[in-house]
């Protein structure tokens, strides 16, 4: 049987509670390929594992590693850097950053993108096949994460996906995930910054061609992360566990 071996490239809260699920053998592998270009991250993320762990000091490294999947949890400028080289060599490919991929043309069946903080996206995805009218996507934060101080509830930002992901390129993954679902012309974003609030929230609302769709996710922020929904994380856990199975 062919070694399954996985590569993070990341070693922040993401990557860290990946490399954790596998440690307790929630997701099988045999060994772990780790980078970030901070090497202390990864040397201190390696210390807590007993699994076979293997830290490299760039990608062609980890690539020579022969990993059956790589796991994309540093920054959109990384997945931007390390698409092309990652799907050229034939591996398959979770972004976690997945505003990289609304300025790329580059779409690929390695390139996989998880759920993220949110669900309904098969429901949303058929409705988009018979024709979507309008999706709003409201996300709640606490104005911390946002790098704000409003002292009260305040509408920061409305308008498209795009524009989203570039004023906000670590909170706003769900929007550039809904982007890759439905047309962008078709979604609105919007951003509110609540004192008030500790958890993380996304209002999805979709008008279709025969119905309307209403979602709500209120998510606890990752412990070591609080711009990150831990939902974010279990949910690229799943879609890994779900890819070792077809490789």
């Amino acid at each position: 049987m062919k070694p399954k071996r996985v590569g993070i490239i990341g070693c922040g809260a993401i990557g860290s509670l990946i490399a954790e699920a596998v440690e307790k053998r929630t997701v099988a592998i045999d060994k772990l390929i780790l980078y970030d270009q901070d090497p202390e991250k990864a040397e201190h993320l390696q210390s807590s594992l007993s699994v076979p762990t293997t830290i490299v000091s760039n990608l062609d490294s980890m690539l020579k590693s022969h990993p059956s999947i790589i796991v994309e949890a540093a920054s959109q400028e990384a997945a931007r850097e390390c698409m092309n080289s990652i799907i050229g060599s034939n591996i398959e490919l979770i972004v976690m950053s997945v505003g990289a991929l609304l300025d790329s043309r580059l779409r690929n069946k390695r390139i996989h993108t998880p759920s993220g903080a949110i669900g309904g996206l098969d429901a949303i995805s058929s409705a988009a096949l018979a024709g979507i009218d309008q999706v709003v996507l409201t996300s709640i934060k606490h104005p911390n994460t946002l790098d704000m101080h409003d002292q009260q509830e305040k509408l920061i930002y409305e308008g498209t996906a795009k524009e989203a992901v570039r004023r906000f390129p670590r909170e706003m993954n769900v929007a550039a995930t809904l982007a890759l679902t439905v047309p962008p012309d078709k979604l609105l974003v919007r951003v509110v910054s609540n004192p008030n609030i500790s958890r993380n929230a996304h209002e999805i609302r979709v008008k279709w061609a025969y119905g309307d769709m209403s979602f709500k996710f209120e998510n606890e922020p990752h412990p070591d992360n609080p711009r990150t929904s831990a939902l974010a994380a279990w949910s690229a856990i799943k879609l890994l566990k779900d890819l070792l199975d077809t490789v």
